[in-house]
């Protein structure tokens, strides 16, 4: 099962209430705080992420299996667990990064 969970946009403006993730050295608004489920991510040069996923706009779905649905992707950014309850991984689709996440049951 997929199920739409944001749209992530790069951008290079601050925006209020940014969490950091110091792992990334990104910045991100809450999705849930938007609503248009709009999640604006802000990074900083030495951040480690692909360019693709930094300078092009994501959609991200909620999966019951996120190794199910990577196995025979083009995968970007390895599974790893930003926050706690939650693992994501970022694939390539037709030139557009997706990010897929699977939350703890």
């Amino acid at each position: 099962m997929r199920k739409y969970h944001h749209l992530g946009i790069p951008t290079t403006t601050p925006h209020e209430g940014e969490i950091y993730l110091p792992t990334f050295k990104l910045y991100a608004t809450d999705h849930a705080a938007n609503p248009y489920g709009i999640q604006w991510m802000r990074y900083e040069p030495e951040c480690p992420l692909p360019e693709l996923v930094k300078t092009v706009a994501h959609v991200a779905f909620e999966v019951d299996d996120l190794a199910l649905e990577i196995r025979g992707k083009e995968v970007v950014i390895e599974p790893n667990s930003p926050s706690a309850g939650v693992l994501v991984a970022f694939i390539v689709e037709d030139g557009a990064p997706i990010e897929l996440l699977e939350f703890e049951k």
